[in-house]
């Protein structure tokens, strides 16, 4: 899950980002409104996360910019205006919820699943297909009729992605970006290591490899 963090006190940012990084997001920090809006143009994000006291384009317009582009990614306001009309404005104007600063981390984390959740069409804590399901809050997963398992911060990072898309074949690109942030080493044949490791766990049936294209999940049953 890739997430895109615009925020400019470099205290909190680098706080946030430790905590997502945590969290086992892969996330990437902006520390103003321009950056954040050509980020967005060249790279897919799951999930924004945007401060509104920023230098040179303010958060509101940068939500404005966002929504008028027509780009429905799901999106949190973190700031410290606990305003009313502040409040109102952003989720008027096209956030999925706000978050006042001081926050918890484990609070922003929670309300990052439910908006997942909502966006994804699903109002159930758990992703699954019916065959395998994975619980986002404590990377746990299981298969039907058999014990549940942990998962590292990565093979829960791969098996969420390939869950929120039952069916979808996703590259080797597509799930590295997934699973890795900006400067963070790429390893050798990650992807291929990680299916693996939760084949082991879950059984080899649960991720199909599409040979020469990518790996799935099936459809929901």
């Amino acid at each position: 899950m890739r997430v895109l963090l615009v925020e400019d006190d470099p205290m909190i940012g680098a706080a946030v980002q430790q905590a997502l990084r945590d969290a086992s997001y892969a996330v990437d920090w902006v520390r103003d409104g321009l950056a954040a809006l050509s980020t967005l143009a060249g790279q897919h994000y799951d999930l924004v996360l945007l401060d509104l006291g920023l230098p040179g384009k303010d958060g509101q317009e940068v939500l404005a910019r966002i929504r008028a582009r027509d780009n429905p990614v799901p999106l949190l306001i973190i700031t410290a205006r606990d305003g009313l009309d502040e409040r109102l404005r952003g989720l008027d104007g096209g956030a999925d919820d706000y978050v006042t600063k001081p926050f918890e981390m484990a609070e922003l984390l929670a309300r990052m699943r439910a908006v997942l959740r909502r966006k994804g069409g699903s109002a159930a804590p758990l992703l699954g297909n019916g065959v395998v399901s994975l619980d986002p809050a404590t990377r746990q997963a299981g298969v039907a009729g058999g014990p549940v398992v942990q998962l590292s911060g990565r093979e829960f990072a791969l098996l969420q992605a390939l869950l929120i898309r039952p069916g979808a074949i996703l590259s080797r690109g597509e799930l590295e970006d997934r699973i890795y942030g900006w400067g963070e080493e790429v390893e050798s044949n990650a992807v291929e290591f990680l299916i693996h490791a939760l084949r082991r766990k879950l059984g080899s049936e649960v991720i199909k490899n599409v040979r020469g294209v990518g790996w799935m999940v099936a459809r929901n049953r």
